[in-house]
């Protein structure tokens, strides 16, 4: 899936999921902003490659050697343009893995080091970063594990939405000293495993 705004490419590898084809619905919309906020600070958009991972344990998973090669393209590809973003969407679980699901949470924790590693070679032309995304509900559980909730600070399961406002910061034009981090969009699940799980 490939989309033109005002002059940035924006694409998706992986699979599909709510929470990316909302961070691509709000990358259409927002391209007017993204792209005013760049010609006032007299840059060019970024293009801007999305790779979505499989984000509940027990989803089908995308072998991470695959994804990381595609990511791996797209920066060289953007490196001859002149520049980019890349932004992964990952479980919260490849920053602190889940006992209950050992081979999710290791998948997940492949491709975060794969991540931090395009993010030391294709710097400073190319920002690489993620979104790890905690307990997410919709109207169905979008990612995560039901369990997490008991070890969430903010006594909830997140939304899409704020999944989302953490892809838009990183593909922002003027975020342009943040590279191979993943920000733990999960109400502080991260923070509160230790206190029973």
């Amino acid at each position: 899936m490939e989309i033109d705004l005002a002059g940035a490419t924006i694409e998706l590898e992986g699979a599909s999921n709510p929470v990316a084809e909302a961070a691509l619905a709000a990358l259409r919309a927002n391209g007017g902003r993204i792209t005013e906020g760049a010609r006032a600070a007299g840059v060019p958009p970024p293009d801007i490659v999305l790779v979505s991972c499989p984000l509940r344990p027990g989803t089908t998973a995308e072998n991470p050697g695959t994804l990381y090669a595609a990511a791996r393209k797209a920066a060289v590809a953007m490196t001859e343009r002149g520049g980019g973003r890349i932004v992964f969407l990952l479980s919260v679980a490849a920053g602190m893995p889940m006992r209950r699901h050992p081979r999710f949470s290791m998948e997940n924790a492949s491709i975060l080091a794969g991540m931090r590693t395009l993010a030391m070679e294709f710097g400073p032309k190319i920002l690489v970063n993620a979104v790890g995304v905690g307990l997410v509900e919709d109207e169905a559980m979008v990612s995560g594990d039901k369990a997490m909730l008991s070890h969430v600070p903010v006594d909830r399961a997140g939304n899409i939405e704020e999944a989302v406002a953490a892809v838009l910061f990183f593909c922002d034009p003027l975020n342009t000293y943040t590279t191979g981090q993943m920000l733990g969009v999960d109400g502080g699940w991260m923070a509160g495993y230790g206190r029973n799980f």
